[in-house]
């Protein structure tokens, strides 16, 4: 096997498994630190023996193995003695043979609750959710947060060392302290969401919307874990369309829609109903309901966007809300109002200038429009969103 076939494999394996891995070997110990360098270990092992000996049939168990056996060398180092070599003879058994598969991902949901402990800085949860158990990169989530990637990054090692220091134990919380802990996990678990929409085929897209609803079911009564149930089932459901070129998801077919999701993602909406005032994610899914519904009659309603559009500017204010209700407020009064609408101080946020243009294309402005859609490429990380930025508009840079 040559090396680059074996770091292809190293690559897919660590998409897929990243954070099951780190789940199983933090569980026992309470260290992510040393769960992500050990795991860390592994994988650099794997790219040194695999080109020779070959791919194990089992790459995940492969890796923890080695990974756990790496733990087992720092806790004697720390005790004993200053190093020792890996042991890594039994890696070809299946470590997860003694394991229900099934529990696997319980480990990953625990994981999410325990970096959800209130002891834990409330601006650093979702983040470690993130890195620690979904698998990003300090980088793809400071950018995702708009700061600097090395604060996001010493954010998150204060974060681990107080876990370890605390001994924070890795098990889910009784009923009464997880609806403490839930808003955290389902940010965690719509940011998985967020940052893999734009690719069907990343394993984690599905992972989000997997999760969104395994929390769901064990939280039955809580309508904001179905009403995010209901927007990654959605999102799922227009996973086809995703592929290829970028297509506004107005101008979508949606006969590529896929059905079945959309009746499941209905059902967990009908689950989110409930007396009180709707939270974020239950708008959030009814906003991804109007535009799935196209599929049926044909058109977007969007003056029921507008009124959930408005409720979710107050129930959960963003620049993304506003940016997005200003675009419907374009579609409904004309595109004088919805530039009108636009927020201020939003020149650094790529859907600003992307809006812009498109209003600005609306209202027959189309030198403007090219020069906001050249803005809105430069700031977008999307060769597929940049090349329709261009050629529709006309934009360059």
């Amino acid at each position: 096997m040559t090396d680059p076939e074996a770091q292809a494999v190293a690559e897919r394996t660590a998409r897929a498994s990243y954070g099951r891995l780190v789940a199983l070997l933090a569980a026992s110990t309470g260290d992510l630190a040393l769960a992500e360098d050990a795991l860390a270990t592994a994988f650099e092992r794997a790219l040194t023996t695999w080109p020779d000996s070959g791919v194990p049939d089992n790459p995940e168990g492969w890796l923890l193995t080695v990974a756990r056996n790496r733990q087992r060398d720092v806790w004697k180092s720390a005790a004993v003695r200053p190093a020792a070599p890996l042991d890594d003879r039994d890696a070809v058994v299946d470590p997860f043979a003694s394991l229900d598969p099934d529990a696997i991902p319980d480990r990953r949901l625990e994981l999410l609750f325990v970096c959800a402990y209130p002891a834990i800085d409330r601006a650093v949860r979702t983040p470690l959710m993130l890195q620690a158990v979904l698998g990003f990169e300090a980088a793809q989530i400071a950018t995702a947060y708009a700061v600097p990637p090395a604060a996001m990054a010493q954010r998150l090692v204060r974060a681990k060392r107080r876990i370890r220091d605390t001994r924070i134990p890795f098990v889910v919380p009784d009923q009464r302290a997880m609806p403490e802990r839930l808003p955290a996990v389902l940010e965690a678990v719509y940011g998985c969401a967020a940052l893999t929409w734009r690719d069907p085929a990343d394993s984690l897209a599905g992972e989000a919307a997997y999760l969104a609803v395994t929390v769901a079911a064990l939280l039955p009564s809580e309508p904001e874990a179905w009403g995010l149930a209901a927007l990654t089932t959605f999102l799922q459901s227009r996973a086809t369309a995703r592929t290829g070129p970028y297509v506004p998801l107005e101008d979508q077919d949606p006969g590529d829609w896929d059905e079945a999701l959309i009746a499941e993602g209905e059902a967990y909406l009908r689950r989110a109903s409930s007396p009180g005032p709707p939270g974020r994610f239950q708008l959030e899914a009814a906003i991804q309901a109007v535009h799935v519904d196209r599929r049926r009659t044909g058109r977007v309603d969007w003056a029921a966007l507008r009124t959930l559009y408005l409720a979710l500017r107050t129930v959960a204010p963003s620049l993304g809300a506003q940016v997005a209700l200003a675009a419907v407020i374009g579609r409904v009064d004309g595109a004088a109002a919805g530039l009108a609408a636009l927020p201020e101080d939003a020149e650094h946020f790529q859907p600003y200038w992307a809006a812009r243009a498109d209003l600005l294309a609306r209202a027959g402005r189309p030198p403007e429009a090219a020069e906001a859609a050249a803005t809105a490429a430069r700031l977008s990380d999307d060769p597929a969103v940049v090349d329709y930025l261009r050629t529709r508009y006309g934009g360059s840079g």
